[in-house]
């Protein structure tokens, strides 16, 4: 077995090393970044949680600040248990399942699309009611992410929307408005 000299080209099927590690200990330790982010939106829902008013709501042992007691809890405590991967060496590994080229430029438009689509559900649900929104939230962004089908698209929107509509409203009792449909429907 011979050693080759350290700047020497490998053979092609032989596996590169990765090359050395450079830049910043804040670089080397981003994961914390996600650390610190999870660390305030637990406290957040630990405060939001503890402040709440529940003399009204409370029937029993468990209240309204169960869950959110609960899901702020294990936010802190995922962010404790990452911070201490972080600084101990842990790496996340690079992701590569995904088909993405990250040379290419951002798909704006579609971004555009999306985000104008979700505002307007949400000014319109008022007005028109949800099944009239949800059923233009459904048909706008399968147009902006793509379909073409501009007979089959608008039906199946109307369908889910009216579909969801009927759940929430009548099977899990949490009221939507209806808008002008509010007699028909």
């Amino acid at each position: 077995m011979t050693d080759a000299a350290p700047d020497a080209p490998r053979p092609a099927g032989e596996p590169q090393a990765p090359p050395p590690a450079t830049g910043s200990w804040l670089r080397d330790h981003s994961e914390l970044g996600v650390s610190v982010l999870l660390l305030a939106l637990g406290g957040l829902v630990l405060t939001d949680a503890l402040t709440m008013s529940v003399e009204v709501a409370q029937r029993g042992p468990v209240g309204p600040r169960t869950v959110p007691v609960v899901v702020g809890a294990a936010l802190v405590l995922v962010a404790v248990l990452l911070a201490v991967d972080v600084l101990r060496g842990g790496r996340g590994e690079a992701e590569g399942g995904e088909d993405v080229d990250l040379g290419e430029p951002a798909d704006w438009r579609t971004v555009l699309l999306l985000s104008g689509v979700f505002l307007a559900a949400a000014v319109l649900i008022g007005p028109v009611g949800f099944p009239v929104a949800g059923a233009l939230l459904f048909w706008g962004s399968a147009y902006a992410l793509g379909s073409r089908h501009h007979g089959r698209d608008p039906l199946i929107a109307a369908g889910l929307s009216l579909a969801t509509y009927f759940l929430f409203d009548n099977l899990l009792g949490v009221p939507l408005p209806g808008g002008p449909l509010m007699g028909v429907l």
